[in-house]
């Protein structure tokens, strides 16, 4: 036994143990946009034929096809990543799509997965093509039995269109998800132009856009997350004002969207906790009156009051008006990295280049594989009474 110093073993270990968890569990790759539970669960889904045009299975049993297989971290991460995948408020373009209770805007638990059942959204699938043609690097996984890939092959800038959020040691993730026809558009430009400015982007794709919508309020703040990998955007929730008709009560405010990741349920408990606190004074009733077809919230004032004032209280006081602080970290060659705009589309096109190029010598080799054989059978049709005639004089 070898004696060293605890505090060089602390260091040591440390440092093992938080690049395990930047690398392999918090910040996704820049090149997918995913963790590797994502990546692993999607994967598990595509192996197993759960894809869109199939029957959706019973999500314990993708559970356990991902556990057992590639992710051994336990079943809850497992399922609370696959239902957060199949969440319309959570993600911007679904990966999963679910059937079931998979919880809400309101911060309602999903169902346990005994009951819910999963199967992989065509936006995933465009993710996972080309995965059979050597596209991409295949590494073993944990327990060296089968084989798992290090990225996917993503037809789409995912890491853009969907967003991501993560918080590892000393470091942590939170990136705005984005309208996927503008991410395209900005892709274009960036073939065209490498070099192009950021303004020109912002032209096709002006800022964010929230899976739960909202108003973004001003430029400023897309521009730095854009030009430095890092930066805030203020976001409004959607708001109207029904006035009165003939004075006989008071306006209403009906709002109709959110800032993204709020609570609608903890918003309205702290708005109704500020109205008995008289920090909002003038509201005499508070209704939830959403439905599948999205959010409406109710506020009745008291008659005589002046609905612009309180709209603003709203604002101000509320995360009716809310921060989206942002830092565009992700994995680049194993090492974690802030990107502005251009490294994002820059690190994604030449991904797709490598993929092009590795699915094209695949399809190259098949190809010169079937002339070889193509070729025989010309040579044996050419001498084809030879062959027969030693056939027919073989033994066996």
């Amino acid at each position: 036994m070898e004696p060293i110093s605890i505090a060089h073993e602390m260091k040591t270990s440390y440092i093992n143990y938080a690049m395990s968890v930047i690398i392999g569990r918090a910040i996704p790759d820049v090149r997918d946009g995913l963790k590797p539970v994502h990546r692993r669960s999607l994967f598990a889904m595509w192996e197993m034929g759960n894809t869109s045009d199939k029957p959706t299975k019973k999500s314990a049993r993708v559970v356990g096809e991902v556990m057992g297989k590639f992710h051994p971290h336990g079943d809850a991460s497992i399922y609370d990543t696959i239902v957060k995948m199949a969440q319309p408020f959570s993600y911007r373009n679904m990966l999963v799509q679910g059937q079931g209770n998979f919880g809400s805007v309101d911060g309602d638990a999903a169902a346990a997965s005994r009951y819910t059942e999963v199967r992989l959204f065509p936006y995933a699938e465009a993710l996972l093509e080309d995965l059979d043609k050597d596209t991409v690097r295949f590494i073993p996984n944990y327990d060296e039995s089968l084989k798992e890939p290090t990225v996917l092959p993503s037809k789409i800038p995912n890491l853009l269109v969907n967003g991501t959020d993560g918080i590892a040691v000393g470091m942590a993730t939170k990136m705005p998800p984005h309208n996927l026809r503008e991410v395209c558009a900005a892709v274009g430009l960036y073939l065209n132009n490498p070099e192009i400015p950021v303004e020109e982007i912002m032209k096709v794709m002006p800022g964010p856009d929230f899976p739960t919508g909202g108003i973004m309020m001003g430029t400023e703040g897309v521009r730095n997350i854009y030009t430095t990998g890092q930066g805030r955007v203020i976001v409004r929730g959607v708001a109207t004002i029904e006035e009165s008709e003939g004075g006989n009560r008071g306006d209403r405010i009906i709002v109709s969207e959110l800032p993204y990741q709020v609570n609608k349920a903890q918003w309205i408990t702290g708005i109704a906790d500020m109205v008995k606190d008289k920090r909002i004074d003038g509201l005499s009733d508070i209704r939830d009156e959403s439905d599948k077809d999205g959010i409406r919230v109710v506020f009745e004032l008291r008659k005589g009051t002046m609905s612009a004032v309180i709209l603003n209280q709203l604002y101000k006081l509320t995360a009716l008006e809310s921060s989206f602080w942002a830092i565009n970290l992700a994995i680049v060659d194993n090492q974690p990295r802030v990107l502005n705009l251009h490294g994002l589309l820059e690190k994604f096109v030449q991904h797709r280049i490598e993929v092009i190029r590795r699915r094209s010598e695949f399809d190259l080799k098949k190809a010169q594989d079937k002339v070889h054989i193509l070729v025989g059978l010309l040579i044996a049709l050419s001498k084809i009474d030879l062959i027969i005639a030693a056939i027919r004089a073989s033994d066996s």
